[in-house]
This record gives C-alpha cells, structure tokens and sequence, in this order.
C-alpha cells in the first residue's frame, strides 16, 4: 500500500498543472511573508502611512488666479513650458511680469491690461516632483543608453583591431572606466570636463553615464564578435566584401542575437545607476524621493514608490528585450 502510495505522489510531482500550482503558492506565500515583515516592522517603530499624500507628489491639480497688478501694456510674451510669461510695462515704464498657463492665455502683444483684470482662473494639471524626476531619469538613460552603444560599438571594435594604436587606447579606456568608481568620474565630468567646455549639469551627467557604460558595452560586443566563428568572416571575404562590409553585414547581426541578453543588463544597471547624477544638482528620480522624504519625513511611503517606479521602467525594458530575442529566434 505505501508503495502505491509513494508512486501516486510521484505521478502528482511529474504533473505540470501540480507543478505550476506550487510555484504560484509559493510566490503568494513569498509576497505575504514581505508584507507581513513590511508591516511588522513599521508597527515596532511606531510608523503611521501616509500613502494619501504620495498622488499629489506625481500628478495633481493646481489652483490658478492671476490678478493684474496696476494698468500696464502687453510687449512680450515668452514661452516656459507649458506655461507663458507675460511682459507688461506701466504707466512708470516699470516690468511687470504675470506667468499664466498657455491655455488660459487670452491677451497678446500690444494689448493693454487693467488693474484687478483677471489674466487666468481655475485649475490645471502639473506633474509631482515623482514624474518630473522620472522623466529626467527617463531622458538621462535614454541618451546615456544611446551614446553608450555608439561608444561601445567603436571601442569594441578598436579592442579587436590588429593595430596596437586603437587597440591598446581601448584596452586603456576600459581598464580605466571599470577601475574607478562611476560617482568619481561623475565629479570629474561635472567639476572638471564640465568646466572646460561649459558643459550644463545634465550634459555632464549623460556624458558620464555613457562612458560608464560604453567601456562595458565593448567589452560584451568584444565577446560577441570573438564568440563568431572564424570561418564566417572568411566566407564573407572570400565572397568579394571587404572587411567593413563583412563585420556590418555578416558578423554583427549574428553577434547582436548572443550579446542582447547582457546588453539588456548593462541597459538596466545604466537606469539604476542614473540616480548617482542627483549629486551634481540634477533632481532625477530618486533626489526628487529624498527631497520630498526630507521636507515631509514620509520616507517609507516615498521610497517605496520610487522602488515602484524603478520596477516598471526595468521592467518594462526587459519585457522588449524578451520580445525581441523571440523575433531573432523565431527569424533563424
């Protein structure tokens, strides 16, 4: 009888639907236990949530009344976002300036303005600090990612190159990038090449992001060319393609199936590696979460969302790399 017994629970074991309903327990009992201990925790510190207060820290609405001071007339008007600036000049040839919502813009050039005349009334909507700091962060890694690959792609190269001039000016370049701590080049972009060229705080940041990554994108590419077979390129070179046109139409498209899945790494790292810029004044995503956790002391719910925030765009990229390693492969 227990022989039987044994040999049904091994069939149950063998079951895929089985298997998949334990995986699936597993990760609720995972994600219970976090949040047990989550709460536990906060109950022993005495912690009260205030996750009411986090919308209003991505997007929230804004009360706008903007009264005209004394009569003036209208001479300019200068865009700021998705705001205007109204120039006016009185009576006394004295500057007044009234910022409105573009929308609500309803005088121009030229037009005179009467005092206690309402310019703009009502409610808009302007993104929390949160979303400006994700958009920052969002077009701080989207150049670096971008510069990054041009960077790599040519050092890659250069680190293969029978020539020992690019060759060993690469090998520098990666052993210095992967030798010295990414915040120390960052001060080094911003205090001193920053300085040099008159680099703003957000160019300085990119650049040195790029060069982060760009030394270790050369590295993967290296890999992924080496991991070619030889006779690939000999094929192409005997077909009559010079080496340029082998390495672009050969080699390079079979080497970016095998390196997209470190790629896709190095992509991730780069966007958590972004908020290292928040030390040179750029308020990316998480110096806006410590700027707003310092000014109200709701530094769990604030960190929390910005974990949230960090997981979706990670996330997010990881799913497009999924899809496009199932088009190469469904491709061969």
């Amino acid at each position: 009888m227990r022989r039987e017994q044994l040999d049904a629970l091994k069939d149950l074991f063998h079951n895929e639907r089985f298997r998949h309903s334990l995986s699936w327990i597993a990760l609720f009992l995972i994600l219970f236990g976090l949040i047990a201990g989550t709460v536990h925790t906060t109950n022993k510190v005495d912690y009260i949530w205030r996750w009411e207060q986090i919308p209003r820290y991505i997007l929230f609405k804004e009360i706008i009344e903007v009264t005209v001071e004394e009569d003036a007339i209208v001479t300019e008007l200068e865009k700021d976002g998705a705001d205007t600036g109204i120039v006016a000049i009185n009576s006394s040839d004295e500057e007044q300036y009234y910022l409105v919502p573009t929308k609500m813009l309803s005088v121009g050039v030229g037009d005179g303005i009467e005092r206690g005349q309402v310019l703009a009334e009502g409610k808009v909507w302007r993104l929390g600090l949160l979303l400006t700091g994700l958009i920052l962060t969002l077009e701080i890694s989207a150049l670096s990612i971008i510069l990054g690959v041009i960077i790599g792609l040519i050092t890659g190269l250069a680190r293969l190159s029978s020539s020992p001039a690019p060759k060993w000016l690469a090998i520098g370049y990666i052993e210095l990038i992967r030798g010295t701590p990414l915040l120390v080049q960052i001060y080094i972009f911003y205090f001193f090449i920053g300085q040099v060229f008159r680099l703003s705080n957000f160019m300085a940041g990119v650049l040195a992001l790029s060069f982060f990554s760009g030394a270790y994108i050369a590295e993967i590419i290296r890999a992924g060319i080496q991991s070619i077979h030889r006779g690939q390129m000999e094929a192409a070179r005997s077909l009559g393609m010079n080496y340029p046109q082998a390495m672009l139409y050969i080699i390079l498209p079979q080497a970016f199936k095998r390196i997209l899945p470190p790629l896709a790494g190095q992509f991730i790292s780069l966007i958590k590696d972004s908020s290292l810029v928040g030390v040179i004044a750029l308020v990316e995503l998480t110096r806006a979460g410590r700027e707003i956790g310092t000014s109200t002391f709701n530094y769990f719910e604030v960190f929390f969302t910005v974990a949230a925030l960090y997981l979706i765009l990670t996330f997010s990229l990881s799913m497009i790399v999924q899809y496009l390693e199932r088009r190469f492969a469904a491709s061969d």
